[in-house]
């Protein structure tokens, strides 16, 4: 799946995905295992290509604010921590039994040394998450519990059925009473449209 990804997404040949195995490492992760906990430097991102990951934080209050989820095809990490080298504020979890490849800071430098197109991809990349924080911000800003939960359901479609109610609560910035009203207000309004 990691490979699918490199050609997809980089256009990485096949032939020079072989060079990039020193900097990967393949993991299997139990469910509750963590790969960041706070206070720690990030060393890695991760890919997973099986199982669910999160990111999230815990405030001096003790309750949690996850920030990302990471399913299937999707990077995790924590950038602050692993291009700045400071003490992250966040952990990686997992919430599934899960599959991964661990990518060291290397391989992104050698990608762009062996494969130059890549470089725009990777600054792509980049921009489409800053672009996806900046939505996110601006919905916990601005939008009400509704406009969340629905966005959440857009950006990831599998993950509710996935994951306790409270997490994705946490993921919304509401409690799960409040949770549970949304979705009942809105299996209201499409029983009434029908």
């Amino acid at each position: 799946m990691f490979d699918e990804y490199l050609l997809n997404t980089f256009g990485v040949s096949p032939s020079s995905i072989e060079g990039y195995r020193k900097y990967i490492k393949p993991l299997k992760v139990e469910k509750g295992q963590f790969l960041l906990r706070e206070g720690e430097v990030c060393r890695n991102t991760f890919f997973v290509e099986k199982g669910l990951l999160r990111l999230y934080s815990i405030s001096k209050a003790g309750k949690e604010h996850i920030i990302q989820f990471s399913p299937e095809n999707h990077l995790i990490t924590d950038r602050s921590s692993l291009f700045f080298g400071e003490s992250s504020d966040y952990f990686i979890d997992a919430i599934e039994d899960s599959e991964i490849i661990s990518l060291s800071p290397d391989f992104y430098e050698y990608m762009s040394r062996n494969n130059p197109e890549t470089g725009a991809k990777q600054i792509l990349l980049l921009h489409n998450h800053a672009r996806q924080l900046q939505k996110r911000v601006n919905l916990l800003l601005g939008a009400n519990a509704e406009e969340r939960y629905l966005d959440f359901i857009k950006v990831y479609p599998n993950v509710f059925k996935r994951v306790p109610q409270w997490m994705v609560a946490s993921f919304l910035g509401i409690t799960p009473e409040s949770l549970s009203r949304v979705r009942k207000e809105i299996a209201n309004k499409e029983r009434k449209n029908d």
